[in-house]
């Protein structure tokens, strides 16, 4: 059974929100890094980066990150900009749905290899089942959900919707 959670309307409201909180945190900043875990995290960015850079003068960069979900370990974190880019700037990493932590753990972690200024975490979706000890410092919503429910999320144009299965 497939429960929508929330609507196109909703996700864009939270994509607002999230850019207007991220501004604020760097309202002195000259350049702001959006970083998209790929996938869900990616679109998710796109959206937050595209509403900074109509609200803000700092220039927004967009950064895809790309692991191997199931195993981030073995297949280690890419970039598609190089570490100079992000070298000493603000980050902000961007998921979808943050569940257990791991790809925002491992996200994290490959970012303060490098010396940044500031590194913070957003999420449309917390589901609060965490096994490591990170946050998410901008999120759309919370939800407590059970372990055998899965969060999925769609992005298609107009049609963007997050569906709660069970």
């Amino acid at each position: 059974m497939n429960n929508r959670i929330l609507t196109h309307e909703q996700i864009e409201h939270i994509a607002k929100r999230i850019a207007y909180q991220i501004y604020e945190t760097n309202v002195d900043e000259k350049e702001i890094v959006i970083a998209g875990i790929n996938g869900g995290g990616l679109q998710f960015a796109k959206k937050i980066a595209t509403i900074l850079g109509k609200i803000t003068d700092a220039n927004i960069v967009l950064c895809k990150v790309d692991m191997d979900k199931s195993n981030p370990l073995k297949s280690g974190v890419q970039t598609s900009i190089p570490e100079a880019d992000y070298k000493n700037k603000s980050i902000v990493l961007v998921d979808d749905v943050l569940n257990s932590g791991t790809t925002l753990i491992y996200g994290t972690h490959h970012f303060l290899k490098t010396p940044i200024k500031q590194l913070k975490t957003a999420v449309l979706v917390n589901r609060n089942h965490k096994k490591y000890p990170i946050k998410a410092d901008f999120k759309g919503i919370s939800l407590s959900t059970s372990l055998n429910e899965h969060i999925k999320v769609v992005f298609e144009g107009k049609n963007n919707a997050v569906y709660l299965e069970e």
